[in-house]
């Protein structure tokens, strides 16, 4: 079993920068891969970035794409995500998210197996 603990949400203005924690425990990663997933009011839960934990290859939203970085933090079992350049769109709660596997991309909520839960982010203008 692998636990998510998400945190760093808030309120920023539009142009500002947060970053993201997710505290992960339960498991040894290194055969798993991370991503970051966002669900706006009254819309679906959709893919930002995800990471391979081994060797830390990581895919990007094509809306998020030179603005946000996922990275990972072995010593300290954390996934982070840098949000830079924010724009009200962004709004939405961030889900953190694991599952099995570092092989293929996987950009639909059904392909993870693990979720926290979640931690809200709010741009304003």
């Amino acid at each position: 079993q692998v636990q998510l603990v998400e945190s760093g949400g808030g309120l920023v203005q539009a142009g500002g920068s947060l970053r993201l924690s997710c505290a992960i425990s339960g498991r040894t990663l290194v055969s798993y891969s991370m991503a970051w997933f966002r669900q706006a009011p009254g819309k679906e839960r959709d893919f930002v970035a995800s990471i391979t934990w081994n060797v830390g290859y990581a895919r990007y939203s094509n809306s998020v794409k030179g603005r946000f970085t996922i990275s990972r933090d072995s010593a300290k079992n954390t996934v982070y995500l840098q949000m830079n350049t924010l724009k009200p769109e962004d709004t939405a709660v961030y889900f953190c998210a694991a599952r099995r596997g570092i092989s293929g991309a996987y950009y639909s909520s059904n392909d993870y197996d693990y979720w926290g839960q979640g931690t809200r982010v709010t741009v304003s203008t």
